[in-house]
């Protein structure tokens, strides 16, 4: 069954977001009712083959893929400061770096050094990097690093293993420091 403009319209509405309710309203639905006529549109079959349709033309489109997300990611949680330097320590210029080097900074800040009498002496080049423990947490939540292990009953003593004994008992003494 096909879609009626409006449908249509929520549909498109709804990939700028996410937000059914805003969708909703966008396409035109009454302001009122748009929460619950948001959730039942997308609740229907057709309206969710549609919205999947769009996505996956989007990601061809636009070469956005998973592993391509992975990759990048991957690139400013791994980065190693030191390629930007020479082995002397200068920094290198910025034609320099290499392709990952360069998908780590986020900002790059060049000023220029002048003596008093005007003469040039040099450049303070200023890098500003990705956060690289957000896309740690990031690759970490992707692959599961960082969930719990499955709680398999309770364990006896001699079962704790050394993290969970050493964390309990930094835990007991910072109770006895605050008394």
């Amino acid at each position: 069954m096909a879609l009626t403009p409006k449908q249509e319209r929520f549909v498109q509405e709804y990939l700028v977001d996410l937000n059914a309710t805003a969708a909703a309203k966008r396409a035109g639905y009454n302001e009122k009712t748009a929460y619950s006529m948001g959730q039942r549109l997308l609740k229907k079959v057709e309206i969710q083959n549609s919205i999947q349709e769009a996505r996956r033309e989007l990601q061809d489109r636009t070469e956005v893929t998973q592993e391509r997300i992975i990759a990048e990611t991957a690139k400013l949680a791994f980065f190693d400061a030191r390629k930007l330097f020479d082995k002397n320590g200068r920094p290198l210029p910025i034609s320099e770096l290499d392709d990952d080097t360069v998908a780590a900074l986020v900002g790059l800040d060049v000023q220029d050094l002048t003596g008093s009498d005007g003469s040039f002496i040099g450049y303070v080049r200023k890098y500003k990097l990705a956060d690289k423990l957000k896309a740690l947490e990031l690759l970490g939540k992707r692959f599961g690093t960082w969930e719990p292990p499955k709680d398999t009953g309770p364990k006896d003593e001699s079962e704790e293993d050394d993290l969970s004994r050493s964390l309990r008992e930094l835990g007991e003494g910072l109770e006895s420091d605050d008394q």
